[in-house]
């Protein structure tokens, strides 16, 4: 019987994608260096802050990721939150759901996890909230996702994950927890969907 649902974020409730390119961007242009590639913008969409600052300032001797993650400490992240664009029937499902089960997240965001979901008014939806910065290990790792149902009180087999990436996926089968792959057809996932609503119509709800 299902109790909790847990979210990613990026990819999920947020196309972060933009948000994600200029942020890191302005990382880059702060010290006179390039715009990311492709294949950079597409890593720091799933991966954790610590992870991204350092693939994408790999190839240089100057500056230092400790300057680079000070600098990054100090710059704040409120500009960046206009770039974010909420699934349009996020908080319909969110309500719905509410009722009946648990709800959390587990995402690789770090301290922009919190000021983003007090931004669109979300943070009443979700008891647990686990990022990067709290988790032992930031996904793939299973920590974060152990962590909530260790919280919750719940079996693999009580939670659903909802998720875009391969970090995602990864994470939900090093915990026995279903995944439903969310607008990602080529995702390992026991279900997907394109948008929230259509969950509503999986086994675990019915």
């Amino acid at each position: 019987m299902l109790k909790l649902i847990v979210f990613d974020c990026d990819g999920v409730m947020f196309d972060s994608k933009k948000a994600n390119i200029e942020y890191y961007n302005s990382l880059l242009f702060n010290f006179g260096l390039a715009a990311m590639s492709r294949e950079e913008e597409a890593y720091v969409h799933m991966a954790s802050v610590t992870e991204s600052v350092q693939f994408i300032f790999r190839h240089y001797s100057s500056p230092s990721l400790e300057e680079v993650h000070r600098y990054r400490l100090n710059t704040d992240y409120a500009p960046f939150l206009k770039y974010m664009e909420m699934e349009a029937d996020l908080v319909q499902f969110l309500k719905l759901v509410k009722k009946q089960y648990h709800l959390a997240i587990s995402t690789n965001r770090t301290n922009t996890m919190i000021p983003l979901l007090q931004s669109y008014e979300l943070d009443g939806y979700f008891e647990k909230v686990v990022t990067a910065a709290t988790a032992a290990k930031p996904k793939p790792a299973p920590d974060g996702l152990l962590e909530i149902l260790h919280h919750f009180k719940c079996k693999p087999q009580e939670a659903i994950f909802i998720g875009d990436s391969i970090v995602d996926a990864q994470q939900a089968d090093a915990c026995g927890v279903e995944l439903i792959g969310f607008k990602s057809p080529e995702l390992p996932a026991a279900h997907h969907v394109n948008c929230f609503m259509e969950i509503l119509e999986l086994a675990p709800l019915q």
